[in-house]
């Protein structure tokens, strides 16, 4: 990935707001971050289960004066919102989906502040950190790398949703995408990982199932980064010799980075994870090159 990019507008992500007087409570009973742990001005992946525990969204959420703020995959926001607007019932809570108004725009590289500057934000001093400057917020995701959200009339530059997926995949991050959706727990996309999971918070869809699979420490698969030379996509099963034609894994997000070559978080069964070859498709196809992941997974 080059060392700087231009700013990228992010047409892939959609964004929901959660806000009035049950709004913590309604999404502390969802999902599976610590809600009541977020703070004013700062940040935090999570994930959105059915009652089997398996991830039916993830994404980041951010808390400010408005309200809750949810950044997911435009193809899965409509469905989301209708989910969670069942469970809302006699609760203080209203859901609205801001893509209309406000849009998305990734920053990265050795001048993101001058970048950030231009478009008017303020540039966060920590990960997770959340600034607000009029109407331009700005999210510090990892080094070099941020997340603006500004009102749609001012984000005419070109899509950069590729090369955006490509930054996600190389820090670690899944979202799950309608191929992917009821796959995994959360652990197998590496969600407690990145500050994403709580097992000291009450109860939401999936928790009791969620919370053995940590205790009684059954996990079989993980997500690894990987590059392969062909196209992949999202939901692609994966394969290596010593299962057979029985697939291991799964495609869970992918980008282009170069002629022929993709870059894909992919998770895999763990025992056969280091010992034998991975190939896309069948054990025929195109062989994974393990890459390394910014945090420990074992």
């Amino acid at each position: 990935m080059t060392a700087s990019l231009p700013p990228l507008l992010l047409p892939h992500y959609s964004l929901l707001r959660f806000s009035g007087a049950d709004a913590q409570a309604f999404l502390q009973g969802q999902l599976t971050c610590d809600v009541t742990a977020l703070q004013p001005g700062s940040s935090t992946y999570g994930g959105y289960c059915t009652p089997k525990g398996r991830l039916l969204a993830t994404f980041l959420l951010w808390l400010s004066a408005d309200g809750y703020t949810m950044l997911l995959p435009s193809a899965l926001t409509e469905a989301t919102r209708k989910r969670l607007m069942m469970y809302v019932l006699r609760s203080k809570v209203k859901i609205e989906d801001l893509t209309p108004d406000l849009a998305g725009v990734g920053v990265f590289g050795a001048d993101s502040a001058q970048q950030i500057a231009t478009l008017g934000g303020e540039m966060p001093e920590h990960q997770h950190d959340v600034a607000l400057r009029d109407v331009v917020t700005v999210i510090h995701l990892s080094k070099q790398r941020y997340l603006a959200v500004l009102p749609r009339a001012q984000a005419s530059m070109a899509d950069g949703s590729d090369a955006w997926t490509g930054l996600d995949i190389a820090a670690g991050i899944p979202f799950i995408l309608p191929a992917t959706q009821e796959e995994f727990v959360p652990q197998m996309v590496n969600l407690d990982r990145i500050g994403g999971l709580s097992y000291s918070k009450g109860c939401y869809p999936g928790q009791e199932i969620v919370a053995r699979t940590h205790y009684l420490g059954k996990l079989k698969q993980r997500m690894y980064r990987a590059s392969v030379a062909a196209p992949a996509a999202p939901g692609d099963k994966l394969y290596c010799a010593e299962l057979g034609d029985q697939s291991g894994g799964m495609i869970v997000s992918s980008a282009q980075i170069a002629d022929g070559w993709f870059t894909v978080l992919a998770v895999l069964q763990t025992a056969h994870a280091q010992s034998a070859p991975w190939y896309l498709g069948s054990v025929q196809g195109p062989v994974l090159e393990l890459n390394s992941l910014p945090y420990q997974t074992s």
